[in-house]
């Protein structure tokens, strides 16, 4: 039990490999950042080393950075409403970073169509998939999977986690140490609280029985389509299966909850 397939139908979609043969789904946290030095070292950068703080707005398309000239449509990126026009025309494939970004190594990865607002700051190594927005003041500390479709919210912090494609977390949050499922939407406030007051590593409790994670830190693994009402907290090592509830204001307990529970 509790294998990436329990709590991810695709499986890991477009990151495959990095669940290829865990058994228990927490297994994929320290694998992590290995995986992304792998995977970003055959992907092209345009970002220097030491990074670049963005002080005005760019456009980048087809290897280039576009500083003027370029004109833009507002709107929801993750709907497709958000549209670049460069000489008069449309623009395809681009991303946008807004005055006051920051982004820190060349092992970022910014997936097309996607949106990085003013006072963001991502450190690498990072991979953000596409139609995705990246809102502001947001810290991405790096060890961070983002899939298509997804938001990363106002001040929301993100560390060695994965949002599959479509998990929305769009205001105030905590994601440590965890794996957000397909369609998952944390309410503004949630904390997915990722290292024990006490120490030690995070165990997992169920039906009588215990399994040592071997992991001094580790949020939560919500499957995909659980919803989490605003300022909740998930407690270090919670398991929730596909498409649970938490309720506003909901402290839980860490352990297993089957699919579909609600939980207040």
């Amino acid at each position: 039990m509790w294998r990436p397939e329990d709590f991810f139908g695709d499986g890991g979609g477009e990151h495959k490999e990095l669940f290829a043969g865990v058994d228990k789904v927490w297994e994929v946290l320290p694998r992590i950042k290995t995986y992304l030095q792998k995977k970003l070292s055959s992907i092209p950068s345009v970002f220097p080393e030491e990074g670049t703080f963005f002080s005005r707005t760019v456009v980048l398309w087809k290897d280039r950075i576009l500083e003027e000239g370029f004109s833009l449509q507002h709107g929801n990126a993750t709907k497709g409403e958000f549209k670049v026009f460069y000489q008069g025309r449309e623009l395809e494939d681009w991303v946008v970073l807004f005055a006051g970004a920051t982004l820190i190594g060349k092992d970022i990865y910014l997936g097309p169509k996607t949106v990085v607002e003013p006072g963001a700051y991502i450190k690498g190594p990072t991979y953000i998939g596409g139609r995705t927005e990246i809102r502001q003041g947001a810290y991405l500390r790096g060890g961070c999977i983002v899939g298509d479709g997804c938001v990363v919210g106002h001040v929301t912090e993100m560390k060695n986690s994965v949002f599959f494609n479509g998990a929305k977390a769009g205001h105030f949050a905590y994601i440590g140490d965890s794996l957000v499922g397909k369609n998952c939407n944390l309410g503004a406030g949630t904390k997915l609280a990722n290292l024990k007051v006490v120490g030690g590593n995070i165990r997992i409790r169920h039906q009588g029985r215990e399994w040592d994670t071997g992991l001094r830190k580790f949020g939560a693994v919500l499957g995909d389509g659980c919803e989490t009402g605003c300022n909740s907290v998930t407690n270090p090592g919670t398991l929730l299966g596909p498409r649970c509830l938490v309720g506003p204001n909901a402290t839980i307990k860490a352990g297993y909850y089957p699919p579909r529970s609600v939980i207040r």
